[in-house]
């Protein structure tokens, strides 16, 4: 029974989330685009706001981008310059620098939608969730960092990529990889499992829309009309 739900879990459950998040997220497009936004409330305590974002949105893209290269760069790769043990070191100081930070700026945000009358009379129940849901991942991320330090050779950093790995090339034994990996561990994963079947009912879906393509935009001439403008 255990090997079952381990499976279904870790092996299944996986699939079902991300086609969730991708399908989720064209269907909302498609039919609730006045709904595609991120809500903001930057006219109530704006303060508050603009450093909680900032902190947060600096510490959540540092932590995709660790998460995202940490687990899908195979051994044979990195193992060119760095170890797995020095991979683990690197992850732990990197990524709880980087966990602390968005924590720091998630409480900031959370405090402020929970704790202020006006913002929370116009913030919806899931706006509350997904932030709290958020919080809860980044806790069960940095309490990692103990067990981590537990085991400095990288053997559960390894697992973990292997799991990963067999995952995203659909290998069937990806949840064997997970065997002895500590409680935490799991919960950190199926919770951001889960955060992906929220995001396309949530306002995570701004994501999509943000404004990347701005820093490659090509050159505006301005034309100034009066003393400068030709006379004809």
């Amino acid at each position: 029974m255990s090997d079952f739900l381990d499976h279904l879990a870790f092996g299944i459950y996986p699939y079902i989330a991300v086609a969730i998040f991708l399908l989720g997220s064209l269907v909302r497009f498609e039919r609730e685009q006045y709904s595609w936004r991120s809500g903001s409330s930057q006219l109530l305590r704006r303060k508050q706001l603009m450093v909680g974002s900032v902190l947060f949105h600096v510490g959540i893209l540092f932590l995709l981008v660790g998460h995202t290269v940490g687990l899908l760069t195979p051994s044979a790769i990195y193992g060119l310059v760095i170890t797995a043990p020095q991979k683990q070191l690197l992850a732990i100081v990197s990524g709880g620098a980087a966990g602390l930070l968005c924590f720091v700026g998630l409480t900031m945000l959370l405090h402020r939608r929970l704790y202020d009358p006006r913002i929370r009379a116009t913030s919806s129940a899931a706006d509350i969730a997904i932030l709290a849901l958020l919080w809860v991942q980044l806790v069960l991320g940095l309490l990692t960092i103990p067990f981590s330090l537990g085991h400095l050779d990288g053997s559960v950093m390894i697992r973990l990529s292997h799991w990963a790995q067999h995952v995203v090339t659909f290998q069937g034994d990806a949840a064997s990889h997970l065997d002895g990996v500590g409680f935490v561990f799991k919960a950190h994963i199926l919770l951001g499992l889960t955060l992906f079947v929220a995001f396309p009912f949530s306002r995570l879906v701004h994501v999509w829309s943000a404004p990347v393509t701005y820093a490659f935009r090509p050159y505006q001439l301005v034309r100034r009309r009066g003393r400068n403008a030709r006379v004809a």
